[in-house]
This record gives structure tokens, sequence and C-alpha cells, in this order.
């Protein structure tokens, strides 16, 4: 689903030295880096630009995670949207449109990236080469699928102290989709109710 692909990556610039790791110590910073928080809840600021640097769309909104595999993301009006999952499920609801689109998680990790920050991350290894780079606060990781049956060509995502701060992905055709979290919060109680979704009566239904 496209918009799990936008709402879940971002970009972030240093221009600090950095020292290079081996794959396998970088696997084991993100896993201890996404292990810390067991829910998150944070603001999103996105923006998506084409290959030639041109902006395409810019939204906001607000997101919570829970592992394994819970998420929920709210952008804000004018576009307004709702993508829930329950780790089995997603929902995609189009408030102006009245429509929800039903369809089965995808566990690949290169199909739904929302499951780097809310899913089992053992799978890492499997699915991913990893480099990173280590300068002050800020730790930067460069993930890039081994298969080919892949949404995106190249995905980085960033933590400053420890906490996430941004990701971006890039696709084939040099798009790039950049999320920076604002206001996060982690390992906050979160109610499984909200990872749930109950059709607006009236609405339309796509299964998917």
């Amino acid at each position: 689903m496209r918009l799990i692909r936008l709402l879940l990556l971002a970009t972030l610039s240093v221009t600090s030295l950095f020292a290079h790791a081996d794959d396998e110590a970088a696997v084991q910073r993100l896993t201890q880096l996404l292990n810390q928080a067991q829910t998150i809840t944070a603001r999103f600021s996105q923006l998506t630009l084409d290959g030639s640097g041109t902006q395409l769309q810019e939204t906001a909104g607000e997101l919570a995670l829970k592992r394994p595999g819970l998420f929920r993301w709210h952008t804000d009006e004018p576009m307004e949207q709702l993508l829930v999952s329950n780790g089995e499920k997603v929902w995609l609801y189009d408030p102006d449109l009245e429509q929800v689109t039903i369809q089965t998680l995808d566990q690949r990790l290169t199909h739904t990236p929302a499951l780097l920050l809310s899913g089992d991350v053992s799978q890492i290894r499997e699915n991913f080469e990893i480099s990173y780079k280590e300068g002050g606060s800020v730790v930067d990781f460069i993930l890039k699928p081994k298969s080919r049956d892949t949404l995106f060509d190249s995905l980085r995502l960033s933590f400053r102290s420890g906490v996430l701060n941004d990701m971006q992905l890039i696709d084939s055709i040099g798009q790039r989709t950049n999320i920076l979290f604002l206001s996060v919060k982690m390992n906050d109680a979160l109610d499984d109710k909200q990872f749930s979704f109950d059709i607006p009566e009236g609405a339309d239904v796509i299964q998917e």
C-alpha cells in the first residue's frame, strides 16, 4: 500500500564526520535502539519530492506505534486519512470519499516499512544490508533491501540522543519521501483499542 510507504520514511542531513561500522555492528546497534521503544507516539511532518527535487506533497499528522505490529497514522486536513493496523489487518479510511479499504498486513519489512518501527526487529538482518554512521548524538542507518521485489531502493533511519528523529525512502525513480518526527514519546501506556477500526455507518468498504 502506497500510503504506508509514504507515511513511514524521512531524511537527515548531517555535517559532522562519522565512524563507519560493519553490517553486524549496524544490526546490533539498530536492534538496540529499536528495542528501547515498545511504544512510540509523535507528531510527524512529511514531504514528498520527485527525482528532480520538486515538491509533490506536504502533510502532517500524528502517529502511535506499539510492538508487535500495531500502528495508527492520522494525516491532518485538508488531506485527511487514517491508517490503522492491529498486526493482522490494515484499515485505510478516507473521510472525504467516505471509503474504507481493508487489507491483510504484509509482514515483509520491504513491503511494509512501518514494521521496522513496530514489528519484529529480528527480521531486519534477513531483509536488508545495513550500514551506519555515528557522530555526536546522531546515529544514521542506511538499509538496502536484499530482495528486488520491494517498494524502495534505499531507506534511511535516523536517531538523535537515542530517540527516533526522521526517516527517508528513495524509490526506483528517485522519488523521496521524508518524514520528521516531532514531540516523540516512548514507552507510554497505549490502549490497544486505538489499533482497531470501527467502520463508519454508510462508508463504502473495499476488501483487498
